[in-house]
């Protein structure tokens, strides 16, 4: 597995979904300073910081305020399932410490890396250059927080975390962000938006987030996949196969 110091060169400039989304507030949030697969952007409820390469959650209000240590990278092997069909040129990699499974490009790779505050953070990208990617963070989370209708029902919980992203009240204007579509299903969110900063390509990302608990607290689960328009063609499909492939085990 790749460290995640390696990715950052490639990757630092991609303009994307936050980790933890917006959940509630008034105020406009923070510019972002966008790396990675993430973005800086701070609420008045739950935040996280992505700066630098360094990654930190907040929480307030919390009853339980959990912040972890280093990140370990994740030890991610290929594993076929005999009940499943996985389609050709397409491979399934399990997690067996932080228990999730996904289906990937045979040819994409996989990256891990330590931040402040997170117990796992996981990229899958196309082993030539791109602007498409699926990112993994887990974070843990307070013992008051053990489904995702803590932060809300789906609908508020997307409202809220593309009204977060927006910056085109700005003057002069920054990153459009629009909601496109939200649902529940089986425990799970699942988030489709936009995102278009001024003279550059639209942005297209899906995101899944979930809860679990690993014995010893909860952690919610965040996975996102973008492209951008001039690469929808060759790596949507396979983008959308891997997000929807995502499953807690």
């Amino acid at each position: 597995m790749a460290p995640l110091s390696s990715l950052h060169s490639r990757l630092h400039n991609i303009p994307s979904s936050p980790l933890v989304p917006h959940l509630t507030g008034s105020k406009k949030p923070h510019p972002q300073n966008l790396i990675f697969c993430k973005t800086h952007q701070q609420h008045q409820d739950l935040c996280l910081n992505v700066e630098d390469g360094s990654l930190k959650v907040q929480r307030r209000g919390l009853l339980m305020h959990t912040v972890f240590g280093s990140l370990f990278a994740p030890a991610m092997v290929p594993l076929a399932f005999a009940e499943e069909a996985v389609p050709e040129g397409y491979r399934i990699y399990t997690d067996d410490v932080n228990k999730f499974k996904i289906m990937i490009p045979q040819d994409w790779q996989i990256g891990g890396g330590d931040g402040n505050g997170f117990k796992s953070v996981t990229a899958f990208f196309p082993s030539e250059s791109s602007n498409s990617n699926v990112s993994l963070v887990i974070t843990g989370l307070g013992a008051d927080f053990t489904k995702l209708e803590s932060f809300g029902k789906v609908d508020e919980f997307a409202e809220n975390l593309v009204s977060g992203l927006d910056r085109s009240w700005q003057r002069p204007p920054g990153v459009l962000a629009k909601l496109v579509d939200s649902k529940a299903k089986k425990g799970m969110y699942y988030i489709e938006y936009t995102l278009k900063n001024p003279g550059e390509s639209e942005r297209h990302l899906y995101s899944v987030l979930g809860i679990a608990n690993n014995g010893w607290y909860n952690r919610l689960y965040t996975l996102t996949g973008q492209y951008i328009d001039e690469e929808s063609e060759k790596y949507r499909s396979e983008i959308e196969k891997a997000v929807a492939s995502f499953r807690l085990v």
